[in-house]
């Protein structure tokens, strides 16, 4: 019985993007910088798998009214990576699971059309005992900390609530 309480809980613990995200999720998040810009936001997120391939589509409602939409295409290259791209990432991210915690890094133009912005996401994603899974990214520009993001995840929209950053 132990055994496979040990079996059953150490499976529960591993993160695959694919299981988190698939259908509804929410999450609620903060983002403030070194300068003392803080901005909150909700995302209500619908992710979408077919195959290898994670479609994440993200959409936010910042405190100040502002929408935007996101969408995140992850896909399977290995049994612990997944190459990630989003309209606004330059590049691609390449993800590495271990265990409940997903790491990545991605570069985004904070200016796209105009002069380019360019900072540095650190993203770190571990998926908690509850069912949660806690976002905390740190944002740097020529290597130097310059914001961080929390976001926190929850399959309903009451779990997102209750664990608001």
């Amino acid at each position: 019985l132990l055994a496979a309480f040990c079996s059953s809980s150490a499976q529960a613990a591993n993160l695959q993007l694919e299981d988190f995200f698939k259908g509804k999720t929410y999450a609620y998040g903060s983002f403030s910088t070194i300068t003392g810009l803080s901005r909150s936001f909700r995302v209500d997120l619908n992710g979408k798998v077919s195959g290898k391939v994670l479609t994440l589509r993200e959409d936010f409602q910042y405190d100040d009214g502002e929408r935007d939409t996101k969408t995140w295409i992850f896909t399977r290259t290995g049994p612990n990576t997944y190459s990630g791209t989003r309209e606004d990432v330059v590049g691609e991210t390449i993800v590495r699971l271990s265990g409940n915690t997903a790491r990545f890094t991605y570069r985004v133009d904070l200016n796209p059309g105009g002069n380019p912005n360019i900072v540095r996401f650190h993203d770190k994603l571990v998926l908690k005992d509850d069912g949660t899974l806690r976002n905390t990214a740190l944002v740097t520009k020529f290597a130097l900390p310059v914001a961080r993001v929390r976001v926190n995840f929850a399959p309903t929209l009451e779990g997102a609530k209750a664990i608001k950053p």
